[in-house]
């Protein structure tokens, strides 16, 4: 730790072993930033940890399950007792799964919304008031709170129900936040990341799923057909994860809240929105690509 590092902002990151959690720590230690790395990887954790303070940063390397109630809890302690109210909270973890959304186990409704979901509500249950009471005891302070959700919060692509309604959520509880700060104060700030298809590690995230290994059932047929499908799309993308992380900060400067990876995708929301207000049935999503959906609907229906 270097010697000013209590005077320094301090960053505290989920999902900072790899992806756009990595990216953002590298670009907070590149800020002169103090850097919490919380993640479920405590070997991942480790060797990302050591690079961060090789570029300058003090860390605080912090191995957690973001679903963990307590577990947050004890990231938050230790954050205030080492440097204080953060300035920047980055609700970053994250998983995924898919098929068709009556084949979701109770278990996998539990962890992907455990993850994706209560990781973010715990995330702002436990650093709000701390944010909020640094900036009322300072009218120079400045906070910002950003939650991962998903271009999946803003629209509903078949075979990925548990993660669209883990991330719509994700939305709306980032849209409520923003508000309800509005209210609260004008110096802590909410924002929302809605990337598309990114080439991180979510396309793998069962590596780190624990407590029910023993009761899982061999995936579907279309749990197989989605995870092939995320895995196609993920390794495409042309928006790099540490692109990502730059347009994060880069909202965060401007103090805008809606942050896009790929503002093209963004005509799909707006086909949703007009199918809403028009009282019409959701549009296929595969309508520019009928192929596409021609053999997803072949492949599910000989199964």
């Amino acid at each position: 730790m270097t010697s000013d590092s209590n005077s320094r902002r301090t960053a505290v990151i989920t999902g900072a072993a790899s992806g756009f959690g990595l990216e953002a720590s590298r670009i907070a230690a590149r800020r002169g930033m103090n850097v919490v790395m919380a993640d479920v990887d405590a070997a991942a954790l480790q060797l990302a940890a050591r690079e961060i303070e090789s570029l300058g940063a003090a860390v605080l390397p912090f191995r957690l399950d973001v679903s963990k109630a307590a577990e947050v809890e004890a990231l938050g302690a230790a954050t205030l007792a080492r440097w204080g109210a953060p300035h920047l909270v980055f609700n970053n973890a994250g998983v995924g799964a898919g098929g068709l959304i009556w084949e979701h186990r109770a278990s996998d409704w539990d962890w992907v919304l455990g993850v994706n979901l209560m990781g973010v509500a715990h995330g702002v249950r436990v650093f709000t008031p701390a944010m909020l009471a640094a900036a009322a005891a300072d009218p120079e302070w400045e906070g910002h709170i950003v939650n991962t959700a998903s271009m999946a919060g803003l629209v509903n692509m078949p075979t990925m129900g548990v993660y669209n309604v883990s991330k719509h959520a994700v939305v709306a509880l980032s849209e409520t936040l923003f508000q309800d700060l509005a209210l609260a104060t004008s110096q802590v700030h909410a924002h929302v990341l809605c990337p598309f298809f990114v080439p991180t590690g979510i396309a793998h995230s069962e590596r780190h799923r624990a407590g029910d290994e023993g009761q899982r059932a061999a995936p579907t047929p279309s749990q197989r057909i989605a995870q092939q499908q995320l895995e196609r799309a993920v390794s495409r993308g042309k928006v790099s994860a540490a692109e990502v992380a730059q347009f994060v900060f880069d909202a965060v400067d401007a103090k805008r809240f809606y942050i896009y990876s790929h503002p093209g995708a963004l005509s799909g929301v707006k086909s949703r929105m007009e199918d809403i207000l028009a009282l019409r049935d959701p549009s296929d999503p595969y309508a520019a690509q009928p192929e596409i959906g021609a053999q997803l609907r072949q492949a599910l229906r000989r199964t």
